[in-house]
């Protein structure tokens, strides 16, 4: 909820807005694709503003282009949908996740603690993975499965739609957030300077990773104001308390999502059953020698599974984490390497399912370039990316896994 108060005001001032189009519509044509993947994936940090200006943005470019629309399309759906949980900065789905598996963690080690950062690491190479991967893919085989767009079966007047270039205050707002951040980010390097900073803390435990919530929060606020005191969307110092209160209205879905997992967790560690199952499920799995990379890779191929019933990422992991969580630890794990597990699982084959409401609103966009477009069509565009960014994905993570480098800020594979 902090989160949402920095993204939701980011939000309501138009910075996001702004960003995804400036990327997209200034892009060198030959880099068009990449561009619009680059800004899907940043973009999810928006949620459902990224999914619903993205996808037909890029059908909007290619069009003009003299591209497959649908193709643009996409490629802008994969890069929000597919790539949700990749992101160089940190997001609200970052500390959503993290308070999940730290309250599971906590039946095994009660002093348990995971961080927003936990994974950052990974999921920030992730984010130059997806948007290669996906640019490959939308390039090499479903432009060439399209072919050539025939506008026969288009409605006349999403042909005469044309993108809004952002105007040159926008882009002024988009500098002066820039030189916020460099500011911000100065002053935060300087007060890190003295031995005895704050900020350093003591034995190993540094204030400055364990509050970043906070800490982002505050640049959210910065980059924000920055942006739209230039563009005018803020006007007075009344106005960002009041968008951060329209933004907050979206959050009352999530609290009685949160309501419920937390019921559920509380329950389920009271009645031992997260214990019982973790313990006598590790212990199998030790006996039958099933415990290394392959167990890994079987639990994200589980969450990918999963994730065609239950689309909700986080309910899907509060269901999850009570159980693998701790059955992880018990064989060694970190409980945040469970997490960046079950992550990529969960991303990669969100573009599947039908149960996902943001498929179904996109096949809506698409049906616009042709009205013969249905529910298989758009499933069969998906599959060539559901499945070659799960197996790329894997592959890093192996890769990384077997290489021992850390996954966020101090954090390992293994528990210490």
């Amino acid at each position: 909820m902090t989160m949402m108060l920095g993204i939701g005001l980011a939000q309501q001032v138009g910075l996001f807005d702004t960003f995804m189009k400036a990327t997209i519509m200034r892009a060198p044509t030959a880099l068009v694709t990449y561009a619009i993947i680059f800004a899907a994936v940043l973009g999810n940090i928006a949620s459902d503003a990224a999914m619903i200006i993205i996808p037909p943005l890029a059908a909007m470019v290619f069009y003009s282009l003299g591209r497959h629309p649908i193709a643009g399309m996409c490629a802008g759906f994969a890069g929000v949908a597919a790539g949700f949980t990749a992101n160089i900065i940190i997001a609200g789905t970052d500390a959503l996740l993290a308070g999940i598996t730290e309250e599971a963690a906590q039946s095994i080690i009660p002093e348990a603690s995971v961080t927003p950062l936990d994974n950052w690491f990974f999921m920030s190479v992730s984010t130059f993975m997806v948007i290669l991967v996906v640019g490959l893919v939308t390039t090499r085989i479903i432009e060439p499965r399209l072919g050539k767009f025939n506008d026969t079966y288009a409605e006349p007047a999403v042909l005469g739609e044309t993108a809004t270039i952002p105007s040159k205050q926008e882009i002024k707002g988009l500098i002066y957030a820039v030189i916020g951040t460099v500011i911000y980010l100065a002053l935060i390097g300087i007060a890190l300077l003295p031995e005895n900073s704050v900020l350093r803390g003591e034995d190993g435990e540094s204030p400055l990773l364990s509050n970043i919530v906070p800490i982002i929060l505050v640049w959210f606020i910065i980059v924000s104001v920055a942006y739209g005191v230039t563009v005018g969307t803020i006007k007075k110092t009344a106005d960002i308390p009041n968008h951060m209160t329209e933004a907050m209205k979206s959050m009352v879905p999530y609290i009685v999502l949160v309501f419920a997992i937390a019921q559920f967790i509380a329950y389920f560690n009271w009645t031992n059953l997260s214990t019982i199952l973790a313990v006598n499920t590790s212990e199998f799995l030790e006996g039958i020698g099933f415990t290394g990379l392959g167990l890994m890779v079987a639990f994200i191929l589980l969450a990918a599974l999963l994730n065609q019933m239950i689309t909700s990422g986080s309910a899907q992991w509060a269901l999850m984490a009570p159980v693998f969580v701790p059955m992880l630890m018990l064989l060694g794990y970190d409980p945040a390497y469970a997490q960046l597990a079950y992550r990529i699982g969960d991303s990669a084959s969100s573009v599947l399912t039908p149960l996902n409401p943001y498929l179904i609103m996109v096949l809506g966009f698409m049906k616009r370039y042709d009205s013969r477009m249905g529910l298989g069509s758009i499933i069969s565009l998906m599959i060539p990316y559901a499945f070659i960014l799960l197996g790329a994905w894997i592959l890093l993570f192996i890769i990384w896994t077997m290489l021992g480098l850390p996954i966020g800020p101090g954090v390992g594979i293994y528990l210490d």
